[in-house]
């Protein structure tokens, strides 16, 4: 609950914000979603190099991934 009572509060903030200042804000948080968003990609990208690099990885067909699902 108590993340709940700070985004009030941080909604309540920005409504004491300038439109420019608020456009601001939006920008910011934009970015560093994207930001964070690009980190988690990565970090992905990392550990399926890893377990390429480790032969945890197998190759097949659309075909063979259905079987595989099916089981």
């Amino acid at each position: 609950m108590k993340h709940a009572a700070i985004f009030g509060e941080v909604l309540d903030a920005a409504d004491a914000l300038s439109l420019q200042q608020q456009e601001d804000l939006v920008r910011i948080l934009q970015n560093r979603m994207i930001d964070q968003k690009r980190e988690a990609l990565a970090q992905s990208v990392q550990e399926a190099r890893a377990e390429y690099a480790r032969g945890e990885v197998k190759k097949g067909s659309v075909a063979d991934l259905m079987k595989d699902l099916e089981k």
